[in-house]
């Protein structure tokens, strides 16, 4: 498995970063994953605006696009092509033990890996842990992950595949690695940026290819709801089944989205 770090492939066996880069001790870093259908990476300027977004909301220098996108190229060709899953991560780089950033510069890496294997219909837990939609870090996909490790590994134990937050106001957010879209009364909708979710590019894909609307949403209507599913790059679009434990059928709102996504993938 070929790696791309600062500038050169190397083998991924061989790649390294120094001890003291800032993703790693602080977690202070952004990342794109990005989906590859059979060698072509989709909706990958979408990806690489995000992480621009996301790090401008660190306060990271941009990196030129272009330098990403031929990384994402040479990655994508020495590992053979094909369907894979490609993580795009940039950090500060090296910086001192404190939050303070060092000097060196960012730390580049991307990388090609297996696509995750999910179940036609997911079991999903509410977490007791609220998102806070008024965070200095809203809408930023950062590599400090932690509360959404242990949020997983908490929906995990009562055998939900997949744990979602409500916001500090009560409405219904977001999965730890996915958005959420909900069917009542016939109506597709999902919840807001407001509420403090992650601007998926799935989700985004979905808003525009079919008629759902953005409104702030309860526990309540998911647990209600005539269907619902979630959306991300690797789940594409994902039937949720159950919802703490009650059964939720899928249905044809969850069936066209999932048409809509593959006929955007085909352009």
């Amino acid at each position: 498995m070929k790696v791309w770090l600062d500038g050169a492939l190397v083998d991924a066996a061989g790649a390294s970063v120094r001890v003291d880069d800032h993703g790693l001790t602080v977690g202070d870093g952004v990342f794109e994953t990005v989906r590859s259908y059979g060698g072509r990476p989709f909706a990958l300027d979408r990806h690489l605006d995000r992480l621009a977004a996301s790090a401008a909301g660190l306060g990271l220098a941009p990196l030129p696009a272009e330098l990403v996108r031929g990384a994402v190229a040479a990655v994508v060709e020495a590992n053979g092509g094909g369907d894979t899953v490609l993580r795009i991560t940039v950090t500060s780089g090296p910086g001192p033990a404190g939050s303070g950033r060092g000097d060196a510069g960012p730390t580049v890496l991307v990388t090609a890996g297996a696509l995750p294997v999910w179940s036609a219909a997911a079991a999903v837990a509410v977490a007791p842990w609220p998102r806070n939609e008024r965070g200095a870090l809203v809408g930023v996909k950062t590599t400090s992950y932690a509360e959404n490790v242990v949020a997983l590994a908490w929906a995990r134990r009562r055998g939900a595949e997949e744990a979602l937050f409500v916001n500090l106001a009560g409405h219904l957010c977001e999965g730890t690695g996915s958005n959420v879209f909900v069917v009542v009364a016939g109506r597709l909708l999902t919840p807001p940026l407001s509420s403090g979710c992650l601007a998926g590019v799935t989700r985004a894909v979905i808003l525009e290819s079919t008629a759902a609307t953005e409104t702030d949403l309860t526990v309540d209507d998911l647990a209600g709801a005539d269907e619902a599913f979630l959306t991300s790059t690797t789940r594409e679009v994902q039937a949720i089944g159950m919802v703490d434990g009650l059964p939720l059928a899928p249905g044809p709102v969850t069936r066209a989205a999932a048409a809509a996504l593959a006929a955007a993938v085909a352009v």
